[in-house]
Parts: structure tokens; sequence; C-alpha cells
């Protein structure tokens, strides 16, 4: 449920699975979605000598405290179960800031669903990305991604990392003031509308300061995968093992990094390149997007009661029309809110994340050509967890801009913005225009950028399988091509098709190969192509 960058806003969410997961995970993505049937096994076939004791590395003695932690499971409500399934949830604690563990600290949301099988090997940490989706409210959906071999050997454990949701959120804007801040459009032909945006983010960034506190300048990823270590530990396994979806991506492989001796049997999918800055990465989604875009308009127009006509570079001049026309003539919805470009853009980006969602967007254009621009305004509203009664029921959008903007800052000069900007347009004729200037997001963001790691080869780790598929929107292919390599043990496992996330939302093939791995332990052959 990514997009990376909202020109007409600023909002770069390129990495949010299901909530990446989102992506995937979203609901709407994931809306009937079920898993591709696994090869049938008469046995099991996992290690079930697999250590899940204490740590087997030493903890420095101003961190025990938190290493030395067990979670304390209980019944919880809220946290939504398989059929037939009940979550369980706890806390841990960790540092606000690791860079003080002595100081304040901060408890983390985490709930889990128990293995079904009787030879527990331990658990499989799982995100959805975002960053700034819920693993918790995702780890429904997890049980029913995850095929029932592995979870009959592996608890499923989820926790929402520092900033998201349960775990000491960040907190901006109300109902109003977000619907306002997500439907803005503002003329970046010009100077002054440039500048209104700029001013727009940073009274957004004043109000989280506000709203939030410290926790604000602490939410970044490599705190977050410190947190994941001591997830590992409190939950009782020796190595990591885990299942990150999008921006999950980057914070398995920051994780990685940091601690390559404690990583288990770690699945990147829909793998976000970790060495790229916010530019890079605003760039690579519009190129990543006008190509999902295109295949959808293929596809429309190869079928029955599609509203665009011509050829597909015909039909997508004319989503480029009404785009430009909803930025004059902003459409009405039947409500007192009405369609502006960036919500447009949104309504149309958001079904790019799976192929099983296109029927909606062809609901929505035909509705959107003849004047009615419900539809696109509903599914505008549903990535960003926008109810019918105006009220935001995830912290996403508010979380997802503070991460970003302590990991990664484009740039913000007024004329490296305009090059960059003619940049993309050319890569991206048809989406560009909403993922260019955001550098404004965070340019007068209340708190300072960290440090970023500058090696995530994470060496000596055991194989990483990375998972890219070929023509995704969110998280371009060559993104994960260079994932796989930057890794030191990195085995890329491609998808062949559309959408973001593929274990659990493609085919057998790639889910037999995860499930060999989670399993047996044994990685893809070098070049797999499901």
């Amino acid at each position: 449920m990514p997009i990376a960058a909202r020109p007409s806003t600023g909002l770069r969410r390129s990495t949010r699975l299901g909530a990446a997961s989102a992506l995937l995970v979203v609901g709407l993505v994931l809306a009937g979605c079920t898993p591709a049937p696994a090869k049938h096994r008469t046995s099991p076939t996992g290690n079930a000598s697999r250590s899940v004791s204490a740590p087997a590395t030493p903890v420095p003695a101003d961190l025990t405290r938190f290493y030395s932690q067990t979670v304390q499971w209980k019944g919880c409500s809220g946290v939504a179960a398989p059929q037939g399934e009940t979550a369980q949830c706890g806390t841990v604690t960790v540092p606000l800031d690791w860079a003080q563990p002595a100081g304040q600290t901060i408890d983390l949301a985490l709930a889990r669903l128990k293995a079904k099988g009787s030879d527990t090997v331990g658990s499989i940490l799982v995100n959805p990305g975002g960053p700034g989706a819920s693993a918790v409210d995702f780890l429904e959906t997890a049980g029913t991604v995850v095929s029932a071999e592995v979870r009959d050997e592996y608890d499923l454990v989820a926790f929402d990392p520092r900033g998201v949701q349960r775990s000491v959120p960040v907190k901006c804007y109300d109902g109003p003031a977000m619907d306002k801040l997500v439907s803005a459009d503002f003329d970046l032909s010009t100077d002054a509308g440039v500048q209104a945006q700029e001013k727009a983010w940073a009274d957004f960034g004043a109000a989280c300061a506000q709203n939030t506190g410290a926790v604000l300048g602490h939410v970044d990823t490599i705190s977050s995968a410190k947190d994941m270590d001591v997830v590992r530990a409190a939950v009782g396994d020796v190595t990591l093992d885990y299942l990150g979806y999008s921006y999950g991506t980057k914070l398995g492989a920051t994780y990685a990094a940091l601690f390559p001796k404690t990583v288990g049997r770690m699945v990147l999918d829909s793998a976000l390149d970790p060495t790229l800055d916010a530019d890079a990465v605003a760039a690579g989604q519009a190129a990543g997007f006008e190509s999902a875009l295109r295949a959808y308009v293929t596809d429309c127009l190869g079928g029955k009661g599609c509203p665009l006509t011509g050829d597909v570079d015909t039909a997508m001049k004319e989503i480029a029309g009404l785009l430009t026309h909803t930025h004059t003539t902003p459409l009405p919805t039947g409500t007192s809110r009405r369609l502006t470009a960036p919500l447009a853009f949104t309504g149309i980006a958001y079904p790019l994340y799976s192929q099983r969602a296109w029927p909606m967007l062809t609901q929505a254009l035909t509705a959107a050509v003849k004047g009615d621009g419900s539809g696109l305004l509903q599914l505008a509203d549903a990535y960003y967890d926008r109810s019918s009664d105006g009220r935001y029921t995830t912290n996403t959008t508010e979380a997802f801009t503070a991460i970003d903007c302590l990991d990664s800052r484009g740039s913000s000069d007024l004329a490296t913005m305009r090059t960059q900007a003619a940049a993309i347009k050319q890569a991206a004729p048809t989406v560009g225009d909403f993922f260019a200037y955001s550098g404004t997001t965070c340019a007068s963001w209340p708190v300072p950028q960290v440090t970023d790691l500058t090696d995530y080869s994470a060496k000596g780790a055991p194989p990483i399988v990375v998972v890219g598929t070929t023509n995704d929107p969110a998280t371009p292919y060559v993104w994960a091509q260079k994932m796989a390599s930057t890794l030191s043990s990195g085995v890329l496992l491609t998808h062949v098709g559309e959408g973001h996330g593929a274990y659990g939302l493609s085919n057998s093939c790639v889910q037999n190969a995860v499930d060999d791995y989670f399993l047996d332990g044994t990685a893809p052959k070098a070049g797999t192509r499901c």
C-alpha cells in the first residue's frame, strides 16, 4: 500500500505492504485471497531439534535487563485471528534511545498465533511493511498466507514497531486535518506552490512533535531492528526466523546487518533496496507504477466493460487526462468531499498492488470518466485506512512519514527538485507528477535524520531468501536484485508476474520454495523463477 511519493502531497508511502503488506495485505488487496497450495508432505521435515533456548552470544551488561525478559502471553481482545484460532498478546520493554539504555524505556506490543503441531521449532517474526503498518493487525492475514505445514512447526509472532499503532504511536492530526492534508493539491509548476506544499508538511511535522513527544526522534529503522533482537530473545529463540514484506524487507536487512550471527531463516519478499536514498526510491516507484498501470490498461482493453478506448498508449493518455482534469476540476463524490488529483491518483494506484483488485479499478474508472469520483475516493480512503465516519483507523500515514523522515530525506533544493521532476516525468509520463517534489515532505521535519548504515552485506549470515516480482509497482524488481546481491548470502527467488508480494499471494512454485526453506533450511537454487 505504499506509494512512494506523492508530489501533490509529497507523501512517500513506498513500502507498506500488505500495508505492504499492506500490501498485501491490506484488506483490500488480500480480500478474498487464498494462498497457493503447497506440495504435500507425508511427515514433518522441520528440524525439531533446533535450539530455542537463551541467546548464545554475550549481551552487554547495560542491556541485560532487556534481553532477560520473557514475554508473558495472555488472551487479548481486538486482535483478529484465523477462524478457529485465538491470538495471544504480550509486550516487551526496550530503550527509547538505544544510545542511552539506562534512560527512558518504552513498551512494544506483540501478538502470537501458536503453532498447530506438537513439535514447535520456534517462532517466525512477521512484518507487513509500511513503514508504519501494524504487524499485529497483519497477524490474521499472516496466519492464512503462511502454509499449513509451516504453521504446524512455527509460532507466528508479530510486533508493532515503535511509533506504530499499539507501540507508542506517532500522533499528528485528527480526521478533518488528515482529510485536508491527503487531498491538498498544490500547483507545483510555481515556486509559490512548492513552498505551500513544504509548509503544509512543516505544519504536519510540528503537530507530530507536539502530540507525540520524544518518541518522534526514535522511530527509525535501526532502532526497530535492535528492538527485534530483544523480541527474539524474549520469545526464547536463539536465531531470528523472519518473514518481511515490502518495507519489512528493509527492516529485516537492517537486522541482518546488525546481527548477522543471530539470523535464522529469513525471507524478504517485495524487497526494498536499503542502499537507496529517498529521491531514488521516488524515481523507482514512479517507473514501477507506470509499468503496472500499463499492464492493467492492457488487460482492461482486452476484456469486457473497459471504460478506456483505443490502444494502450491512447488509454494511458486518457487516464493522464482524467488526472489533469481533477487538478482543475475535482470530481463530485456524492459527499461533501470532492475527488482532487492526489486522491484520484491514490485511488488508481492502490489497486495496482494486486491483480485481484483490478476489477475494482475498472469499476471506479468507469464511474470517474462519467464525472463520478466516488469509486476512486473509496479506494483512496481504503489506502489511507479512513472509515466512512471520517476516522483514520490506523496511524499508518503518520508513522510512515515519521519513520521515513528519520531514515532518509530527499533534496529540498528547488532547482534540484525541478530537475528530478523532469526526469521522473520522462520515465513515467502518466503518473510521474505524483512522485516528484517529495523532498518537501521532510524539508522541515522537527527532529534530525539518523545516521544510516554503510554496510548491508551481513557477512556471516546464513542464506537469506529475497523474493522479487517482475512487475511489482511499489518495490520494482531491480530492487530485489540489488538487495540479493548486496547481502553476502542473499538468494534471489523471482516471481514472474504482477503485484506487490508473492509468498502466499502468487503461485505454488513460490509457496513451495519458501516453505522448503522454512521447513528444511533449503534455500532455492540460484536463478529460480516462478
